[in-house]
């Protein structure tokens, strides 16, 4: 056999390995370039995971209170309604947090409750606004007892009593929370939530209009 045949035949074994060189180095070139672009992805999951929380399906009171302030996501719709901000961003004792609130005075001072139209609207300081997270019954303590023989229930939750004086500078109340837009771990009525915080509030938060913003979101 020739030598140019053995050359030939040397160069002809050898393309294969090439080949396979070439391929690994083309899959991996590929899995650079998928991981540079999956990578922001992955930050935006992980950044949306810490800033909105998805909504469990509701029933009872918290169905109707998400039904009633659906048009109070707007912080704005809220002011125009008669709602104003009462002090700063209110957090819990031990964890978590209440929120900014935004009272109706004339609902606090006619001692009646309706679940159509809370006294108070919850607000969390988020992203540079306020996002709707719930809702707060109040009524005076002393104008619901004289006029009841017992503490107020509505849709069968019964009301928590504050006495005084008290943090918030208020005469005894009787109040009821509902997280109709945050789950809130400890139960639906609690008073604290652990998934919402006072940490980004500024008091130009609370008197600035707000952004459109998805409850969800």
């Amino acid at each position: 056999m020739s030598q140019l045949s053995l050359n030939a035949r040397s160069a002809d074994i050898g393309k294969p390995a090439e080949r396979t060189e070439m391929k690994a180095s083309y899959l991996a070139a590929i899995g650079v370039a998928a991981l540079s672009v999956l990578s922001p992805i992955t930050a935006v999951s992980s950044e949306r995971e810490d800033s909105p929380h998805t909504l469990k399906p509701a029933t009872g009171l918290v169905e109707e209170v998400r039904r009633a302030t659906q048009r109070f996501q707007e912080v704005s719709a809220a002011r125009a309604a008669g709602y104003a901000a009462f002090l700063g961003c209110v957090s819990g004792p031990q964890e978590g947090a209440m929120g900014v609130h935004f009272v109706n005075d004339t609902l606090v001072n006619d001692a009646e409750l309706d679940p159509l139209r809370p006294e108070a609207l919850i607000y969390e300081p988020r992203n540079g606004r306020l996002r709707l997270v719930g809702v707060e019954y109040v009524v005076v303590a002393a104008a619901w007892d004289a006029k009841n023989p017992t503490p107020p229930t509505l849709v069968g939750q019964v009301f928590h009593h504050t006495g005084s004086p008290n943090r918030y500078g208020l005469p005894a109340f009787y109040s009821l929370h509902v997280w109709a837009w945050r789950d809130n771990p400890n139960g639906g009525f609690a008073d604290w939530n652990p998934k919402v915080t006072c940490e980004e509030y500024t008091a130009e938060a609370a008197v600035q209009p707000s952004r459109a913003a998805s409850p969800r979101n």
